[in-house]
């Protein structure tokens, strides 16, 4: 571990932007990682999160969370995590995030999710099957380098070290794709959402930008960082194993947001009962090895299910527990670090305890509240309805796309392509409220027309 008097150096190429930039702005003191967070925070693709399903349908209630909400969360524990490992490990001050970077990473770590959540993100995958597939992560970063028009020609033009931050999964796919995929299904309705999980990494098309953030690297780091931990199978997709210390930090935010704010959803709705919760989840807490946590564990349950100021006493509990046991480490393979980059030699992790605590968290919310029938039948629904949509699209693009789209279809097979990447570009950017609409409009005789672009 290093001392308290080390010093960090970082390269300045880490707040260097892809494009140069000349903006008129009187007196403007923010740093580089602030007017990151304002382009995020304005942007179309976030505001669209407000009307996209997190875990529980969008149009189910405007109480319950969305993609936004559940954004708005994770960087309040981003921001949480980040302040008591400063006070916890002051030596390593000098390369954590700002707080404006954090709330920068947590806030867009999700606005490449499309309609539907992952009903949506299934559907979009088989449909790009042969043209690099699609995965939500690989979106994002999609979005914020080239989508969204900030500029021109580079997206938001965020800094180099926020997209390093916001790759989760730091190789192209067709590195970690599976080498034979399931054979094509006759009809859509015959597709098992199970065989057609994405692989995780960034599209082919996106290269370029991507090889420019690892540009900030050495060499040697930057083809460490994008070695696999699992290679490809015929059956399977490989994995990546290093992400830089930022995104270490959001990524576990992200993780404690799905396994203790999505439950409190399906507790107010009815979804998990005592007694799951009882079985699955309290029983094991109870004896997990964590002292305060296994004393503390009957009277949480008890707030969990009674009134809703105890039952957010109990939420704030389980996120102080886990947000409280985070700390830097070394980023180790085969117990060596082997980066020279501070960025990339450290990671926050949880302690063995409180992983093991978060892992069953999640698995709770996954087999009780996710893969609930009732919530996967929509799940399904707006994996057909995805698909239904992108058809049409595809078989006539010229006639169907809206101009700006059918412009960036026209330039992608003037390249020799399919095209098909702008019509997953157009559908990944609704709202799962406009997809339904415009599902109706297109294939419902009674429903009314037109219904207007979303750009």
């Amino acid at each position: 571990m290093k001392s308290a008097m080390t010093e960090f150096a970082l390269s300045p190429d880490w707040e260097a932007r892809l494009a140069e930039e000349n903006k008129k702005r009187r007196n403007d003191k923010r740093s580089v990682f602030q007017r990151d967070r304002a382009r995020i925070l304005h942007s179309a693709a976030f505001r669209r999160l407000q009307a996209k399903t997190q875990v529980l349908g969008a149009e189910h209630s405007e109480f319950y969370r969305t993609r936004l909400t559940h954004s708005l969360e994770v960087s309040q524990i981003g921001t949480g995590i980040l302040a008591q490992i400063k006070e916890k490990q002051p030596e390593f001050r000098d390369i954590l995030p700002s707080t404006s970077l954090m709330e920068s990473l947590c806030l867009a770590h999700d606005i490449g999710h499309p309609p539907y959540g992952h009903g949506g993100e299934i559907a979009l995958n088989y449909m790009m099957r042969n043209d690099g597939g699609f995965e939500g992560n690989a979106q994002t970063f999609r979005i914020v380098t080239l989508l969204e028009p900030y500029t021109e020609h580079d997206g938001m033009n965020l800094a180099r070290r926020t997209l390093l931050g916001l790759l989760k999964y730091p190789v192209p796919i067709a590195s970690v794709m599976r080498s034979v995929l399931p054979p094509d299904v006759v009809e859509f309705r015959h597709l098992k959402a199970s065989e057609w999980h994405p692989a995780k990494g960034i599209y082919q098309d996106d290269l370029d930008r991507f090889n420019w953030v690892l540009g900030g690297m050495f060499e040697g780091d930057a083809k460490l960082f994008t070695s696999l931990k699992l290679a490809p199978t015929s059956e399977q997709h490989g994995r990546t194993q290093y992400k830089s210390i930022d995104c270490s930090i959001m990524e576990l935010a992200d993780d404690i947001a799905y396994g203790v704010h999505d439950l409190e959803d399906a507790i107010v709705m009815g979804i998990v009962h005592r007694d799951q919760w009882q079985e699955a989840v309290a029983s094991k807490l109870a004896e997990c090895g964590d002292p305060w946590l296994e004393e503390n564990i009957g009277y949480l349950s008890d707030q969990m299910f009674g009134p809703h100021y105890e039952r957010k006493d109990a939420i704030g509990a389980l996120v102080n527990t886990l947000l409280t046991s985070i700390a830097i480490e070394p980023s180790v393979q085969d117990g060596v670090n082997r980066f020279d980059d501070p960025l990339l030699q450290w990671n926050a992790k949880l302690t063995d305890t409180m992983d093991y605590v978060l892992s069953v968290l999640k698995a709770f919310v996954s087999e009780f509240v996710v893969q609930k029938p009732e919530l996967q039948v929509i799940e399904y629904k707006g994996q057909q309805l995805v698909m239904e949509l992108f058809d049409a699209f595809d078989a006539d693009p010229q006639r169907l796309l809206p101009v700006a789209i059918r412009t960036q279809w026209q330039q992608e097979i003037a390249e020799g392509k399919s095209g098909r990447r702008a019509i997953a570009d157009y559908i990944s950017g609704m709202t799962d409220g406009y997809a339904q609409r415009l599902h109706a409009t297109m294939f419902t005789a009674s429903s009314q027309g037109p219904l207007y672009p979303i750009r």
